[in-house]
């Protein structure tokens, strides 16, 4: 990841990025120190946000092009286990997408929008809010704003 801290702003955004996807890496962490390293906390925070973002609307995308049938078949689940899961989505709705900062769940909680085809604009918007309140949170822990 240090290879990601040392490209400043393009590495956030690229790490950020792939954060949102299923490569495992640290956004937290890596916000914090391109953010101590570049102590300009406004463009952290677009950069940041927008990488997160972006990658989270990949990730619901390729949720979105997903079937059923794949899943039952690549992935050994049973239809009755995604209905139960497709039933927690119709229940919170959108609303989920604002978790989606939170590692490891919020990456699935992502895919599952998409998958079971949750409202785009809205899913983006509240995807968007949630990304940005997460980074301008590590800038009022460390005292950056």
């Amino acid at each position: 990841m240090s290879w990601l801290e040392s490209l400043g702003l393009l590495g956030l955004f690229i790490g950020t990025f792939l954060a949102a996807t299923i490569v495992p890496i640290s956004s937290s962490a890596l916000y914090i120190a391109v953010l101590v390293a570049t102590k300009n906390p406004v463009a952290c925070l677009i950069v940041g946000t927008l990488g997160n973002w972006l990658g989270s609307v990949s990730t619901y995308w390729i949720g979105r092009i997903g079937k059923w049938e794949w899943i039952e078949k690549w992935f050994k689940v049973k239809p009755e286990k995604l209905e139960q899961q497709k039933e927690k989505v119709d229940r919170y709705g959108i609303w989920l997408a604002l978790l989606a900062w939170v590692p490891i769940i919020g990456d699935v909680i992502t895919l599952a929008l998409g998958f079971y085809k949750a409202k785009p604009f809205g899913t983006m918007v509240l995807l968007l809010i949630g990304k940005f309140l997460r980074f301008l949170v590590w800038n009022l822990l460390i005292g950056a704003l």
